[in-house]
């Protein structure tokens, strides 16, 4: 009888706790993810910060922001904005690895402000929205 109180006592705990951990989930993956910008931003506009320390931290960044995403799920009732959020930092990701890390590191500052000001701007603003409504 026991066993089955405290198993009871368990289950009810963690349904309770469960609104809770997906908003900390998702104020988790808010700080990844201005970590990650913000490692970004010091690669474009600090010029003795671009060797191989620098561009590591970038990429590890992002990566901790997306393995972090990956293990988080939908709240119930907001399944369009988590996969909106997905779908968005995907693309936000891919373009900064494919696209303005390279132009960076080629010297390509104005191209590169050009990108982060326009699109990524966009994407990650719209990743931060989508935080919002997620809880985080």
């Amino acid at each position: 009888m026991k066993k089955i109180v405290a198993v009871l006592c368990f289950a009810f705990a963690t349904l309770l706790a469960a609104p809770w951990a997906h908003a900390d989930g998702f104020k988790d993956l808010r700080a990844k993810m201005m970590v990650a910008r913000e490692t970004l931003v010091t690669l474009a506009t600090d010029k003795t910060k671009r060797g191989a320390e620098q561009q590591k931290l970038v990429k590890d960044t992002a990566n901790a922001a997306s393995a972090l995403l990956n293990q988080l799920k939908a709240p119930a009732g907001k399944e369009a904005q988590f996969k909106a959020l997905v779908e968005t930092w995907g693309a936000f990701k891919k373009t900064r690895e494919t696209e303005l890390v390279p132009m960076i590191l080629a010297g390509k500052e104005d191209e590169a402000l050009k990108l982060a000001g326009g699109i990524q701007k966009e994407r990650i603003n719209k990743c931060m929205s989508l935080l919002s409504e997620l809880g985080g």
